[in-house]
């Protein structure tokens, strides 16, 4: 796992072949990350199906309902099969245009 903190945004990079361990170990550290926007960034999974992707969604909720981002940049997926309560992108770049927005709709009381 490689975290790299930006701003109020830590990208944490999964740098293991096991997405299950990945989770777990977020989850277990979720206590350093709270704070800021969360980008988890699991690109190198090449085919990755619903259920793997559907499994960050307990984080996700009670990451956003601290009123953060919790964005998870994946590829090769069909987006619209994934749950609509998960941001999913395919770009870090997507990643933080999708932070900054969900940013200004926060300021703006949506």
């Amino acid at each position: 796992m490689k975290v790299e903190q930006k701003g109020q945004t830590v990208t944490i990079t999964d740098t293991q072949d096991d997405l299950v361990s990945f989770l777990m170990k977020v989850t277990h550290e979720y206590k350093t990350f709270e704070k800021y926007h969360i980008i988890m960034d699991v690109i190198k999974h090449k085919a990755l199906s619903v259920k793997e992707l559907n499994s960050f969604l307990p984080l996700s909720k009670i990451h956003k309902k601290a009123e953060k981002s919790f964005v998870i940049v994946a590829g090769g997926i069909d987006f619209n099969a994934v749950s609509d309560k998960l941001s999913i992108v395919p770009t870090l770049l997507e990643a933080n245009d999708t932070i900054a927005m969900e940013d200004i709709e926060r300021d703006l009381g949506f």
